[in-house]
Formats: C-alpha cells, sequence, structure tokens
C-alpha cells in the first residue's frame, strides 16, 4: 500500500471537513452526494412507514392526546349483563349433572362407572380445547365459515362485540353450551364404546365439529346469520337464520353425531330389537334418570332465558322462562298421554323424554312465541319423540337414552317450528332492553313462508354437514381399532375392563344383567388381571 493511501486514512477531523468543502465545489461531488443523501432518507422513510405498519397491525397502539378520548358503549363491561351471564352458565354446566345421571340412569348396571368417567372426562378435555380452539373458530370474526382470532383466548377485547358482557363471562357461558353438545353425543353410544375411542372423536367434536358448524349459525359472520342480506347467500329470500339458544347448534348437531355413532358402532352385544321378537334392554335405575332429566329441566333456565346476555331485557327473560316451562310442561303430558294409548302403561322413560323433547323444541323459538305458541310446539314435541325412538327401534339403531329422538329430531322440530309459530311481537334482544323494530312473523300468524324457508335452509345445511363429517370421524376412529371394545371384553363388562371396578360392589348385581367379569377373570391375552373376585353369582349370595 503506497504511503499516500496511508496518510489519507489517517486524516484529522478538520483535513476531513476540508477535503468535503472542496470537493462539494465540484459538480460531480455534488451529484454523488445528494443521489447518497436521498438513498438514505428515501430508506429511513421505508423504515419508518414498516414500524408503523407492523405496529399497527399487531401491537396496540397508545397515543398522546389532548383531548378525552371517545369511549363507545361496547367498550364498558356492564356488571349486570355480565353477573347475569354468570348465573346463567353456572346453570347451564349444572345440567352435567343432569345428564351424568340421566345416561347413568337408562344405562345397565354394568356401564355405569363408564358413563361416570366419560361425562367428567370430556367436560375436561371440552374445556381445554375450547380455551384453545374452539371459541375462536366459534365465536372470532372470520370468513364466514370459521373465526380465526383469539386463540387461546389471547388478544382478546373487554367485552364480547356489543352485550356489554365480560368477554370471559361470555366464553364460561359458552363453553358450558359446548360440553352439552359433547354430552348429547355420548348418550347414544353407552354400553360398547371404548374409553381412548370417547376420547377421539369427543376431541374432534369439540375441538372442530361443534364450533365450525356453530359459527355459521352464530359466528359474528357465520353466513347462515347473515344469509338473506345484500352481498351474502340468498339475497332474495331476506330472512337469515335464527336460533336463540341452540334446537339447531347444541341439540342437532350433538344429536345427529350421536346417531352417526350409533349407526357404525351397531348395537350392544345382546340387544334384540323388536322386529326380531325382542325390546329395548330396560333401564338399571329409574329414580337416577327421571331425577337426573329434572335436573337438567332446572338447568335450562340458564340455557334459554341466559342467552339473551342481558338482565336489562327483562320482559325478554321472564317469556323466554315461560314459555320454557310450558313447552315442557306440554311435552311431557303429551307424551305419556301417548305412550299411554301405545303400550297402556304410564311410562316414567316416556314422560322423562317427553319434556326434554319439549325443552329442545322450545330452545330455538323461545324468544318470538307466545306461551300458546309454547304449549302447542312442546306438546307436538313429546308425540313425536316417541315416533322417532320407534323409528330408531325399527331401523335396529340401538340409542340407549333416546339421544337422537330428542335432541336430534327434536332439535329440528323447534328450529322449524319458528317458522310456524312466531307470533310477530318481538325483535332482538339488547344490552339495555329488547329491539322490536323488526320482529320475526311465522306461517301461523300471517307471516308467510319467509321465515319457514330461512330455518329450513339453516336446519338442512347444518343437520347433513354434521352427519356427513360425523360419519367420516366415526369410520375413521373404528377402522384405527379404538371405537368399539372387541366383543369379549363388553361381554367381561365395560366397567369392570375399562375402569377396574362396578358401580356397585357392595352388593350383588342380577343375574340377568351382570356381566360375565363377575364370575371370570379377564382374559391374560388383553393385559389385564381381574379386579373383582371370581367367586361365582351363585356363590355371591352365601
Amino acid at each position: 500500500m503506497s504511503a499516500t493511501k496511508r496518510r489519507e486514512r489517517h486524516l484529522s477531523l478538520s483535513e476531513k471537513f476540508s477535503r468535503l468543502c472542496s470537493r462539494l465545489q465540484e459538480p460531480e461531488w455534488r451529484r454523488y452526494g445528494g443521489t447518497l443523501l436521498g438513498g438514505k432518507l428515501l430508506g429511513l422513510g421505508i423504515v419508518l412507514l414498516v414500524i408503523v405498519v407492523v405496529s399497527g397491525a399487531f401491537f396496540t397502539s397508545v397515543h398522546a392526546q389532548s383531548a378525552t378520548p371517545e369511549v363507545k358503549a361496547a367498550d364498558i363491561v356492564n356488571p349486570v349483563n355480565t353477573m347475569w351471564t354468570l348465573v346463567a352458565a353456572f346453570l347451564v354446566f349444572g345440567m352435567q349433572v343432569g345428564f351424568t345421571m340421566l345416561e347413568a340412569g337408562f344405562c345397565r348396571s354394568r356401564e355405569t362407572v363408564n358413563v361416570l368417567v366419560e361425562c367428567v372426562v370430556d367436560t375436561c378435555l371440552c374445556g381445554l380445547l375450547f380455551y384453545a380452539i374452539g371459541f375462536a373458530f366459534m365465536f372470532s370474526h372470520g370468513n364466514g365459515f370459521i373465526g380465526y382470532h383469539w386463540f387461546f383466548l389471547q388478544g382478546a377485547p373487554a367485552t364480547y362485540e356489543t352485550t356489554g358482557v365480560a368477554f370471559l363471562a361470555v366464553w364460561i357461558f359458552q363453553f358450558a353450551f359446548a360440553d352439552t353438545c359433547s354430552t348429547i353425543t355420548s348418550g347414544a353410544m353407552i354400553g360398547r364404546t371404548g374409553f381412548v375411542g370417547d376420547l377421539l372423536y369427543s376431541f374432534c367434536v369439540t375441538g372442530f365439529i361443534y364450533p365450525i358448524i356453530g359459527h355459521w349459525a352464530w359466528g359474528p359472520d357465520g353466513w347462515l346469520a347473515l344469509m338473506g342480506s345484500d352481498g351474502h347467500f340468498f339475497p332474495s329470500l331476506g330472512m337469515g337464520f335464527h336460533d336463540f339458544a341452540g334446537s339447531t347448534v347444541v341439540h342437532t348437531i350433538g344429536g345427529f353425531i350421536a346417531l352417526a355413532g350409533a349407526i357404525v358402532l351397531g348395537p350392544r352385544l345382546g340387544r334384540k330389537f323388536k322386529r326380531d321378537g325382542g325390546g329395548p334392554m330396560l333401564p338399571h335405575d329409574l329414580t337416577i334418570a327421571v331425577s337426573g332429566g329434572l335436573i337438567l329441566w332446572f338447568g335450562w333456565y340458564g340455557f334459554n332465558p341466559g342467552s339473551t346476555l342481558s338482565a336489562m331485557d327483562l320482559v325478554g327473560i321472564g317469556r323466554v322462562a315461560a314459555n320454557t316451562t310450558l313447552a315442557a310442561c306440554a311435552g311431557g303430558f303429551t307424551s305419556i298421554l301417548y305412550g299411554y294409548f301405545k303400550m297402556k302403561t304410564w311410562d316414567a322413560s316416556y314422560t322423562t323424554n317427553g319434556f326434554l323433547a319439549g325443552l329442545v323444541a322450545i330452545t330455538c323459538p323461545c324468544y318470538w312465541v307466545s306461551p300458546t305458541g309454547a304449549v302447542l310446539l312442546g306438546g307436538i314435541a313429546g308425540v313425536l319423540v316417541i315416533v322417532a325412538v320407534d323409528a330408531l327401534e325399527y331401523l335396529r339403531i340401538d340409542d340407549p337414552i333416546g339421544a337422537v329422538p330428542v335432541h336430534g329430531i327434536c332439535g329440528i322440530w323447534g328450529t322449524l317450528s319458528l317458522g310456524l309459530f312466531a307470533c310477530g311481537q318481538y325483535g332482538a334482544t339488547g344490552p339495555l332492553g329488547p329491539d322490536n323494530s323488526a320482529p320475526l312473523k311465522g306461517l301461523f300468524y300471517g307471516g308467510g313462508m319467509q321465515v319457514l324457508k330461512a330455518q329450513m335452509i339453516g336446519s338442512a345445511c347444518v343437520t347433513l354437514a354434521t352427519f356427513g363429517v360425523a360419519m367420516a370421524v366415526m369410520y375413521v376412529v373404528n377402522a384405527m381399532g379404538m371405537l368399539r371394545l372387541p366383543a369379549d371384553m363388553e361381554a367381561y363388562g365395560m366397567d369392570l375392563h375399562e375402569h377396574g371396578i362396578s358401580a356397585y360392589p357392595e352388593y350383588v348385581i342380577s343375574a340377568l344383567g351382570a356381566p360375565a367379569g363377575m364370575s371370570q377373570e379377564l382374559p391374560v391375552t388383553h393385559g389385564r388381571t381381574s379386579v373383582v373376585p371370581t367367586k361365582p353369582l351363585s356363590q355371591a349370595a352365601g
């Protein structure tokens, strides 16, 4: 390196300044300097623009303001509505006790522990999935078919939409609904479903099927909810799909997933249908079953009135509660009367499923019908549920507790009944009171077919989509060998095989209902040993 270059590298600050001044006097150096400065300013501007865009899209901006910022009503948590929503959520969650008792009572004693464990573990699984992905898929903004915000409840606002209800209060309310759907599904599948298989299909139901299809009707931009409006599906209809508290979203979805499971599983061992000279397997404890049904009725007062999400809509809450009561009463009464004319006995299971059918049917239209309409549609549901039970029996589909007739069939009926019985006086609930400026009017009240058409489209889309996806899920889980227990394990007894204990270990079970495991050890080939005495039943009483 030359001495000149070495000296230039170690120029002093004053020398560098003098050199710059001399170079700026030359036109070529001035153009070079201007280009260099312009490029640096342009690059700095691009960097600042990227910072602004990224921070605006992914982070919360805080700006100093000289004036008081505008506060929207929806940004303020309404304490009264929030407390009302929480109380309703607790009532709906209490329905899990009713479902557990109902299923345990209607099943055989040999599978009671399995029902207890499934109901509890499904609840735990549902809570985790609804926290992680379920609520986001169902209730966040998306593309009309699925939501894609608020995963793991991150980035959520203080209140949900315009309700004024604290966001997490809405979450726990809707979690209780999701748990209800999951529990409905298991009802038609008890007595022969492996516990691991139950976990697998429950993961699909709570994590994907229920929230994604539910988004169509209940999401803030669901395509069925916005149906009939400009720029959305079927604009000429002029009416969207309505489901106030879930005859379709909760009950029809749960009921038709249950139907898919019952079809893929097949009947329980020993189940002989009426057309083959047999009949239903008898419930082992009607006391528990009927008591569970009444607990469900009580919980429904959170299910339906709580769906207003508003304690300020006092008239609406009262009407919904009254309609819920009347539909249940009518369903229970017509079912036991129809059962008597059919069987010449006053059947406890008929009237229990009858009032449950009335409750399921009124869940969709409860806000928009009059008390008279509630009585009529509930009474029809009480008869329809028995007809549906007989239809499943004829089709050789084993549904131990009647989940498909009660929730699936009567859920469809309740959804369609809105198009018939909406009385034309009530519009929508709201955080500060009702808005009756656009009331729903059904066919029987001079409203024509508009509401009924919307309900038929929504119900058909949800039902067919649910059943199709559920059949695929059940076939996949069954192909994995995890859906149904092997025949020898089912004969041995689900409770003994899956959970290692009988629900009633301290007294003798009738020989007619006793599993084989009460008198023999589990085959060694399945990797388990018996945890109950192998004393034969004939000796157990001695």
